[in-house]
């Protein structure tokens, strides 16, 4: 899959993200302060302060900086390192819950470790979405898109070759579940199909003006020149009595006497010479390119080879979509988008001879 080209931060967009992320940082570290000061407060010890706020808010820390560093790397997250996220800060809550003294007290103890976890998530949230805007590429949609095809992979063979009637029915049933989840939230993917199908319209749009736009092509009618009237001519008879003849019109063209009645003879008749079809390999041939065989893959040449054969195969010429049903029917492989340009092409240069 052709990926769009780098892109690079401007000097605005860096000074704004820069500026996003050092609140998250700060009010982590507000967060971590605060759990510090509350266990200490209960065990009058820096050291075992010191050590639930490592084990909470640090290892979170921790957690969200390989989720920054896999991210700028173009790289998914492992499921441990999302799970402890939020796994983490939660053990940091109940630990200070459980160790303060009223229950006031426990409500503000559990709320604290809760600030590094948001810092952890929107920083690697940040650096997922730069790391996208730069590339292209989003890892996470990726794995999510890999995990829910995989899945849906496995159910539809299952639901086509399991022995057991109701696990086939349930795997059917997940299939239409997980067909829905495929593609959710990957902008590329969006991308590409947008692409896609901007090409498929387009394609379709030149097949429909030059099938609107050909001008038709009449053979020269044959001129009929009309015949000169005749003129009168005079003549003089035996008697001397002048007689004038009149001229030949076009009502005396017209035979309207009694015909003599001629035996009929035996006609036979000629039938014209048949001219046979172009075949594919000539057309082929002529184009310059290898005979098209059905099921291999075909050039962009050799489906406009294809489409010309199919088309004029019967009289009047076939329609694109008589064409397409007799290009399957014949066992030929491509795809409709390039079964549409190939078509296009097709109309276009037919457009240009005539």
């Amino acid at each position: 899959m052709k990926h769009p080209p780098e892109r690079s931060l401007s000097w605005g967009q860096t000074l704004v993200l820069g500026a996003t992320a050092l609140p998250m940082v700060g009010f982590g570290g507000l967060g971590a302060w605060g759990t510090y000061s509350n266990i200490t407060s209960v065990f009058h010890r820096s050291a075992t302060a010191l050590g639930v706020v490592a084990a909470g808010e640090g290892a979170t820390l921790v957690l969200a900086l390989t989720l920054v560093g896999l991210t700028m790397l173009g790289q998914s997250s492992p499921a441990a390192v999302r799970l402890g996220l939020w796994t983490l800060p939660a053990v940091a809550s109940l630990t200070g819950a459980a160790v303060a003294p009223t229950g006031t007290e426990s409500v503000v103890f559990a709320f604290t470790p809760m600030a590094m976890c948001v810092a952890a998530e929107g920083m690697g949230l940040l650096a997922r979405r730069i790391v996208v805007y730069r590339t292209g590429v989003d890892a996470e949609a990726q794995r999510r898109n890999a995990a829910v095809v995989q899945k849906l992979a496995y159910h539809r063979a299952r639901a086509a070759n399991h022995p057991d009637k109701g696990a086939r029915k349930d795997s059917e049933l997940k299939s239409w579940k997980l067909a829905k989840k495929v593609g959710a939230g990957d902008a590329l993917l969006g991308a590409h199909l947008v692409d896609v199908q901007r090409e498929r319209m387009t394609a379709g749009a030149d097949a429909a003006l030059a099938g609107m736009f050909a001008l038709p092509v009449t053979a020269p009618g044959t001129g009929v020149t009309a015949a000169p009237e005749t003129p009168a001519v005079e003549a003089a008879d035996e008697r001397g009595v002048t007689v004038v003849t009149p001229g030949v019109t076009e009502e005396d063209t017209q035979v309207t006497a009694e015909f003599e009645t001629v035996p009929a003879e035996t006609v036979t008749p000629v039938t014209p010479p048949v001219t046979p079809p172009v075949t594919l390999e000539e057309i082929a041939a002529v184009a310059g390119v290898a005979t098209p065989q059905p099921g291999e893959p075909l050039t962009d040449e050799q489906l406009i080879v294809v489409l010309r054969h199919l088309r004029y195969s019967d009289d009047p010429p076939l329609s694109y979509r008589q064409a397409v049903t007799g290009f399957r029917e014949g066992g030929f492989v491509g795809g409709e988008q390039r079964v549409r340009k190939a078509w296009g092409s097709l109309m276009s240069h037919e457009e240009s001879d005539a």
